[in-house]
């Protein structure tokens, strides 16, 4: 997959079908927008998605900074399901004040020679917004692209969007969370030091520091499961500061995996969070710390044995 970012001084040889929005989470609603491409892409376009970096809210500050997905994540993503070209277009007050007519003939129709473009309803580009998808059909004869509305996807009555994940996360409901996004929210990335306290009690456990940018669900343990090269592992995730055995104020996700003791620091690996269990919370001493903690990993092997009799 080629990345263009940091620049807008790009251009595309072939014809391209493009995908527009903010893609943060890569919802269901997204997905939908992502398979139409992906259609186009088998008629012999390139597929590309076209995103903002920093996404608007971030440059007017307009919501938090912390996303669903890191840069990282999301670059994965988009490799993973086949995309040609991702367009992370460098969005400043200049840019930002690009007139919505020039951005559709200048940046969609000449620098990326779009013949089909896939948006949402809600679509928003150009100075103060004002392009929209009304603006996009209207244009769409004269420059010689196809669009394609995309349709929100609802689930329990609501429009799914990154607004409506957020809230889910943020509330610790994990399982609704995976619904919306078409699969379990995740956290991933290099496999760091810890203070090595699980090790010293036989529970050894491998450590994330997801970084300031990550939206994180409250703290807590969680019901998990570990991506990694070689596998896919089962364990149990707490997500916070570790009260008893750290006053460092770093927050990360550190796993348990079930029947796992090799070494993997350095190694990238993807932790997904399946069910909220209990909130983080500060111990009488190391031995009722690993009291719970072998109350937990039972209790957590007893949950992924009923998944997978169910599944």
């Amino acid at each position: 997959m080629q990345i263009v970012c940091n620049t807008i001084d790009f251009e595309i040889e072939e014809k391209s079908a493009v995908a527009i929005g903010k893609f943060d989470g890569i919802h269901q609603g997204h997905q939908k927008l992502l398979d139409c491409i992906m259609e186009q892409k088998g008629q012999g376009l390139k597929a590309v998605v076209f995103t903002f970096d920093p996404p608007p809210s971030v440059l007017f500050q307009t919501a938090s900074a912390k996303g669903l997905m890191t840069k990282e994540e999301k670059r994965k993503a988009f490799y993973q399901m086949g995309i040609d070209i991702l367009i992370e277009f460098p969005l400043t007050y200049q840019t930002a004040a690009m007139e919505p007519q020039d951005f559709i003939e200048g940046i969609l129709v000449r620098k990326m020679r779009a013949a089909y473009i896939a948006a949402g309803t809600d679509v928003s580009f150009g100075a103060k917004g004002a392009g929209n998808f009304m603006l996009l059909r209207s244009m769409a004869a004269f420059l010689g692209y196809e669009l394609q509305l995309i349709d929100k996807v609802c689930y329990n009555g609501r429009e799914i969007s990154s607004t409506y994940v957020r809230e889910e996360v943020e509330s610790g409901h994990m399982e609704t969370a995976g619904i919306l996004l078409g699969a379990p929210y995740s956290v991933s990335g290099m496999v760091v030091h810890g203070k090595q306290f699980g090790r010293t009690i036989g529970m050894p456990t491998v450590n994330l520091l997801p970084g300031g940018r990550k939206l994180l669900p409250p703290n807590g343990v969680y019901y998990s499961e570990v991506v990694m090269e070689g596998g896919e592992y089962k364990g149990i995730t707490n997500i916070g500061y570790k009260p008893t055995v750290s006053e460092e104020r770093q927050i990360g996700a550190e796993t348990y995996i079930y029947g796992f003791d090799r070494d993997i620091y350095g190694e990238e690996i993807t932790v997904k969070l399946l069910k909220f269990k209990r909130p983080e919370r500060k111990f009488n001493g190391k031995e009722d710390l690993k009291r719970q903690m072998m109350k937990d990993i039972e209790e957590g092997m007893t949950f992924h044995t009923e998944i997978q009799m169910k599944g």
